[in-house]
């Protein structure tokens, strides 16, 4: 996997991406506006649609909570809004070579690197547990990135309480084993102890076992499916795409986002790399919206 740099600076261009945002809310107002029928009820001010508690201005107080979110925390660009989930759930099958003997026959949960989808949408998901950033807790909430942990117990146990607070704003909580082993060199038994075990700490810890399981490192075997499966998991997503605070790094031949890849991240700081959780959501924030990408959610697509 090659890596490139992205320490270009470019001036923020919270007028333009603003612009094209109340573009949006005064085509939505106007809307409310022409709506006279069925009944509605006119707002203060004449109007149907246009009290404080309208959609249109809901929409609008959202945004311009957006821009402001963008300027306070230094990014480039205002993040863009994903779409809707689909209605329709992508079938998700195993990336061709990715796949183990018995994948089909036994149902094993499938390793992938990205959501079929032709919606410009990329996922975030963070890896491990060892970092725990309030700021960064405050800065996606601002923002309302959202995202996937995967969590391994030795680095969660001295803190359960930060992820019960990720938890408590929307972030899935998914499995990334107990003690983050080289998975490929344990027995089926010592692999299937990590994966259990983890799914019973986040039980209790969490409140529900998770359905999502990504082994660490990337590696896995087929008792390694073998093994999340027993112990209920579904799907095994693993990344296309890894940023870090000063770099990236590819899966594929053009080096580029595209739709529907999973970014992998880590939760770390300065302890191991060149800045903080904050400055890692800027470097990804900044390029995914450049290129005309949203966050969405991945478990909206499983």
């Amino acid at each position: 996997m090659g890596s490139v740099g992205q320490n270009d600076k470019k001036r923020p261009r919270y007028g333009a991406r603003a612009g094209i945002g109340l573009l949006a809310v005064a085509a939505l107002v106007s809307g409310c506006a022409q709506d006279t029928t069925n009944g509605a009820h006119p707002a203060p001010g004449g109007q149907p649609g246009h009290g404080a508690d309208s959609p249109a201005e809901k929409l609008r107080a959202e945004h311009t909570a957006r821009i402001a979110a963008a300027k306070r925390w230094g990014l480039t660009r205002v993040p863009l809004t994903a779409p809707a989930p689909p209605a329709e759930k992508p079938e998700i099958t195993a990336r061709d070579g990715f796949e183990v003997d018995g994948q089909e026959e036994d149902g094993l949960p499938p390793v992938f690197t990205t959501i079929p989808t032709k919606q410009k949408v990329v996922f975030l998901t963070i890896d491990d547990g060892e970092e725990k950033d309030p700021q960064f807790l405050k800065m996606m909430k601002e923002l309302h990135i959202p995202y996937t942990a995967f969590l391994s117990d030795y680095l969660i146990k001295e803190d359960y309480g930060y992820f019960k607070k990720m938890q408590d704003r929307g972030v899935t909580l998914n499995n990334h084993t107990l003690h983050h082993p080289y998975l490929p060199g344990l027995t089926y038994a010592q692999q299937k102890r990590e994966i259990c075990g983890m799914q019973d700490v986040i039980r209790k810890q969490y409140g529900k076992r998770p359905t999502v399981f990504r082994p660490p490192y990337g590696n896995y075997n087929q008792d390694t499916l073998r093994a999340a499966k027993a112990c209920g998991i579904k799907y095994a997503p693993i990344w296309d795409e890894e940023v870090f605070v000063d770099h990236w790094e590819y899966r594929e031949w053009d080096r580029d986002l595209h739709a529907g890849d999973i970014v992998l991240t880590h939760f770390r700081g300065r302890k191991d790399w060149k800045g903080t959780m904050p400055d890692l959501v800027r470097k990804f924030m900044d390029k995914v919206t450049a290129k005309g990408y949203a966050v969405a959610r991945l478990e909206d697509y499983l």
